[in-house]
């Protein structure tokens, strides 16, 4: 009902948008529509069953920290954030993070929103198939998820979750990396 309601409202105005589930820092608002420009038309709170968050996603850039990523997991679920995109911003997204040389890979993946009406969603999210379980993730970086997961109101058990994650203390590579990676996300439209 989502989808075609979507469909529906914006055929008109022949405007193409898709969407996308983030369970990683793109889940936050400073993130999403800072660093990366994305004006989201919409963000919800969903659930995503048969996959497992893991943080042993290694970087492209060797700065000594994991990322986040899901795996399958037919007893697992996850919870993050679905938005509504352009195709513009999903193709921002996916050049941004890396998909054209491998970083992580689109698929699609069926997403229910948590709030009613839990109409069932076939949504793009990224995965890799890239491990580092020697690595952890920064605590900038945790802070990260655990922000975007308070703003869009996700529930207090998954925060917890969340916020349970080992971490340490960012690296000084990733420091020094930081400005050139925000330079690098940054839209040029």
């Amino acid at each position: 009902m989502l989808a075609s309601a979507h469909r529906a409202r914006y055929s008109s105005v022949r405007v193409s948008t898709v969407w996308y589930f983030a369970y990683g820092s793109n889940m936050q608002i400073a993130t999403f529509r800072g660093r990366r420009g994305i004006a989201y038309r919409r963000a919800v709170p969903a659930r995503l069953a048969g996959w497992r968050l893991v943080l042993d996603k290694p970087p492209l850039v060797p700065v000594g920290h994991a990322f986040a990523n899901v795996v399958p997991d037919p007893a697992g679920a996850i919870v993050g954030v679905l938005y509504e995109i352009t195709v513009a911003d999903m193709e921002h997204v996916e050049l941004t993070e890396g998909v054209g040389i491998g970083n992580y890979r689109r698929i699609d993946v069926t997403v229910v929103p948590i709030a009613p009406p839990p109409d069932a969603v076939v949504a793009a999210t990224l995965v890799s198939d890239a491990r580092a379980p020697d690595l952890l993730p920064s605590d900038r970086y945790m802070a990260c998820l655990v922000a975007g997961a308070e703003e869009h109101g996700l529930p207090s058990e998954w925060i917890a979750r969340l916020r349970a994650i080992p971490c340490t203390p960012e690296s000084a590579d990733a420091i020094r990396f930081r400005p050139l990676l925000d330079d690098a996300l940054r839209r040029r439209d």
